[in-house]
């Protein structure tokens, strides 16, 4: 089997890169894009030997020319709905950044993309960006794979893309002390581990007994227990950067389709969590 050569934008703490891992797919060269200090010192961490550059405003992309794979998720910031004044038309910051994605996608002659956003992102937004892509989005919910409500659009060019199958994992299956009040956890906000766009209960435990542990909120994404462990960076950013991620399970389940790999798309395995209970009990409950 090939090897891909991959270009990711907005590459955070190298969700992709792990995703890939996950889906099976072998990694020849991966290219990251990033300014988060704190978010690269995460990523090389787990991956040393990746390329990590800086700014994708100042990237000549037609150096990748015959790369297989452009992901990338631009930041929602400017188009958030906890924004007053967001943006709602194809202009301004936001989709400026966003520009910087097509543009890597024409000038690299990629064979396939996948981009992601905010499924609350306005209307018009959506349409431009199907408009520059050319496809059609998905919407995929990540509580279908983990414990956490989290609707997210994908837009790509991998065919056979449909829903994952429901896992049915539930809050207390990821939760350290395996207790917990309600089956999902809210939305993973990037405010860090005090804030959540303001409020503070967003990091909450639902019984509000206490707030997540670091490695829950890991799980919440699918992250591998202590991913963002990093002598350097903070709790409070590693929350931070963990918010700003990817659900891996989601993006592992779209990579699978790639043509070159989907043949061998059942032997890959979701990550399966220690406090997580027997299948057949979940499946029961």
């Amino acid at each position: 089997m090939r090897e891909f050569k991959v270009l990711s934008l907005f590459n955070g703490i190298s969700c992709g890169r792990l995703a890939l891992e996950r889906a099976g797919i072998n990694v020849e060269r991966y290219v990251s894009y990033e300014i988060d200090q704190y978010a690269n010192q995460i990523a090389k961490k787990n991956y040393p030997n990746d390329e990590y550059l800086g700014d994708v405003s100042d990237a000549d992309f037609t150096q990748y020319k015959g790369f297989d794979l452009v992901i990338g998720g631009s930041p929602c910031t400017h188009w958030s709905i906890a924004k007053n004044g967001r943006e709602t038309t194809p202009e301004g910051i936001g989709f400026e950044l966003f520009s910087h994605f097509v543009r890597a996608v024409k000038e690299s002659e990629c064979k396939y993309f996948l981009y992601e956003n905010n499924f609350s992102i306005h209307k018009n937004i959506k349409a431009a960006i199907t408009e520059a892509l050319g496809v059609e989005p998905i919407m995929i919910n990540s509580s279908l794979v983990s414990a956490q409500n989290r609707k997210r659009m994908y837009w790509t060019n991998i065919p056979g893309v449909e829903q994952p199958k429901d896992l049915k994992i539930k809050l207390q299956d990821i939760l350290e002390d395996g207790s917990t009040l309600r089956d999902k956890s809210k939305t993973i906000r990037v405010g860090g581990r005090k804030s959540g766009f303001g409020n503070k209960h967003e990091w909450d435990m639902p019984n509000k007994d206490r707030r997540y542990s670091v490695i829950e909120i890991e799980r919440l994404q699918t992250l591998p227990d202590n991913y963002t462990d990093v002598k350097s960076v903070s709790e409070n950013q590693r929350h931070k950067c963990i918010g700003n991620g990817w659900t891996i399970d989601v993006i592992a389940h779209i990579l699978k389709n790639i043509p070159e790999y989907a043949k061998n798309a059942e032997n890959c395995e979701m990550i399966e969590f220690p406090s997580k209970i027997d299948e057949s009990e979940n499946m029961a409950s």
